[in-house]
């Protein structure tokens, strides 16, 4: 018997670990559920289900998302577990389109941006007449953020009991902007009748009675409460911001309090815009223009309105000042 000779095709090459090209489809996840984001907490989101309050569902962020940031107020898609139920847990596949976003910096000088909720409709600017004192600035710099959001901005003045709210609301009245008051012994139908059907975050200072507020909104919520500190200050009771449903329809988002508000990733362009009469104008304004007249841009456009628009002009520049000075 003659001995056999072993040519390439005896070989088999085995092939190695990983040399296998994984495939790029994606399953489609037809059968995903739309829910809204309604609370955040260490990797896990809490969702309700098509709106309703009543079908609430634990989810984690579905691995083809990777570090897609979710946040309070995201419309998602979910899958999985949907019942509800104790330890189940739905994933989150897909992010939904923001038509608003509330955005800041730590500073001014920060570029990092910090996605406070998405999907607002309004902005309740909190704000306490008295312990601790109004800051008209943070007002300012909060309304350059409603502004550049595409957010709706109202001023809600607390503790009426301490101070009265006239001379305070008196030096926002060029800004054409909503002014309610939300004292202790006050009523809320003015306020339930602007939040209803709408969603709205609530921003303000630590103690300026957000939480007291959201109490009062929404009886249920039964969110922590503290006092100011002697030096004027108020505490921090609420750590995660978390949307509540309305009994009259739409949602408030409550957030932790602030003690800064950056504007980092604010252009001029993105505050001047907001005010429509003076969109249009700015078109003619030079490269580079920063909208604020002379000395310092002697070729702005806004300085040829005359009337009303005018009048608007100076609004948007005291804006832009604030947003300057930091």
């Amino acid at each position: 018997m003659s001995r056999r000779e072993y040519d390439e095709s005896d070989v088999r090459v085995r092939p190695g670990r990983g040399s296998r090209p994984r495939t790029k489809t994606r399953p489609e996840h037809a059968d995903a559920e739309e829910a809204m984001v309604v609370t955040v907490d260490r990797g896990r989101w809490g969702c309700v289900l098509g709106g309703d309050p009543a079908r609430r569902v634990t989810a984690m962020r579905a691995r083809e998302l990777g570090r897609t940031p979710i946040v309070v107020g995201d419309e998602v898609d979910v899958v999985g577990d949907l019942s509800g139920r104790p330890d189940t847990l739905a994933r989150i596949v897909r992010r939904g389109d923001r038509r608003t976003l509330l955005r800041r910096t730590a500073d001014d000088n920060d570029a990092t941006e910090r996605v406070v909720v998405a999907n607002a409709d309004q902005l309740l600017i909190v704000t306490a007449l008295a312990d601790p004192p109004p800051r008209t600035g943070l007002v300012e710099r909060t309304l350059i953020a409603a502004y550049a959001g595409g957010l709706v901005p109202i001023l809600c003045l607390t503790k009426t009991d301490l101070a009265p709210p006239g001379p305070f609301a008196e030096l926002f009245a060029e800004l054409d902007l909503t002014i309610v008051t939300a004292g202790r012994d006050d009523a809320l139908a003015e306020v339930e009748a602007l939040l209803t059907d709408k969603v709205t975050v609530l921003l303000g200072h630590s103690g300026v009675g957000k939480s007291t507020l959201v109490n009062r909104l929404v009886p249920e919520a039964e969110r922590a409460t503290g006092a100011v500190t002697e030096i004027g200050r108020g505490r921090h009771t609420s750590t995660q911001s978390v949307a509540l449903p309305l009994a009259s329809g739409g949602w408030v988002i409550d957030t932790p309090g602030i003690r800064s508000f950056g504007l980092a990733h604010i252009e001029p362009d993105d505050v001047v815009l907001a005010f429509s009469d003076l969109a249009e104008a700015i078109d003619d304004c030079p490269r580079g223009c920063g909208h604020m007249g002379p000395p310092a841009d002697p070729e702005c456009a806004l300085d040829e309105l005359t009337g009303p628009a005018a009048d608007r002009v100076g609004a948007a520049r005291r804006l832009l000042a604030a947003m300057r000075e930091g």
